[in-house]
């Protein structure tokens, strides 16, 4: 199992997670409640602003950062791929870094009941 880690411009977020949920991997499965844990978070961070909506002083930390979102994502190894490859062109601003993804490995995930 795995949980992709991806930081996006403001302005891409709902193009990225409806491109999640178009993905096959979201689709459910048969004997599969097609559950999925997607979360994301507003966030402040060090991506270059496309506009200046996106610019803040952030008086806690002391300088400017850029206003963006973190998607918090698991699913199943053989689903990363496509997963990433969705989350790539709908988070796409024509900038030369418009955001990251980080894959990591799941040791371990209990449902709470």
């Amino acid at each position: 199992m795995k949980e992709i880690k991806a930081y996006v411009h403001r302005t891409c977020i709902a193009n990225v997670i409806e491109a999640v949920k178009a993905t096959s991997a979201w689709a459910p499965r048969s004997g599969d409640a097609g559950q999925h844990n997607l979360t994301v978070y507003a966030v402040q961070g060090s991506l270059t602003p496309i506009d200046q909506d996106e610019r803040h002083y952030s008086v806690d930390l002391g300088q400017e950062v850029t206003r963006e979102f973190k998607l918090e994502l698991h699913c199943e190894d053989a689903d990363v791929a496509e997963l990433v490859a969705a989350i790539r062109a709908a988070g796409r601003t024509g900038q030369r870094r418009a955001g990251w993804i980080y894959v990591v490995d799941i040791v371990s995930a209990e449902a709470i009941h």
